[in-house]
């Protein structure tokens, strides 16, 4: 059986397994000492928080990029059409002149 063969609950019958031998290490520890049992917690504690640490973050979750110069958006001009005085003080809203945008039709050479 290949890997992308592999049965759908595989995968978490792999991870109740590791658990339980995990719980098995920690039960056998503690029966031997509590103070083994501690550090031994303490440990694997360590150890994991050291690994979140060192792996590296995705780039799922990274900024997109800027727009590229052919999509369409409001021209930003310096005109201002009004002003208002916002609730607090020393607040001014600026609402700038409106320019409509258009679209060009795609080419035709499909």
């Amino acid at each position: 059986m290949t890997a992308a063969e592999e049965e759908p609950g595989s995968r978490t019958a792999g991870g109740c397994v590791l658990t339980l031998l995990g719980a098995l290490v920690f039960a056998i520890a503690f029966a031997v000492s509590p103070e083994a049992g501690v550090f031994a917690i303490w440990g694997i504690g360590a150890v994991a928080l050291w690994r979140a640490a060192r792996r590296r973050m995705s780039d799922s979750s990274a900024t997109p990029p800027p727009p590229s110069g052919e999509d369409v958006y409001a021209g930003h001009r310096d005109e201002i059409e009004r002003m208002q005085e916002g609730p607090g003080e020393g607040l001014l809203i600026l609402y700038p002149v409106r320019e409509q945008a258009t679209v060009a039709p795609p080419d035709a050479r499909g």
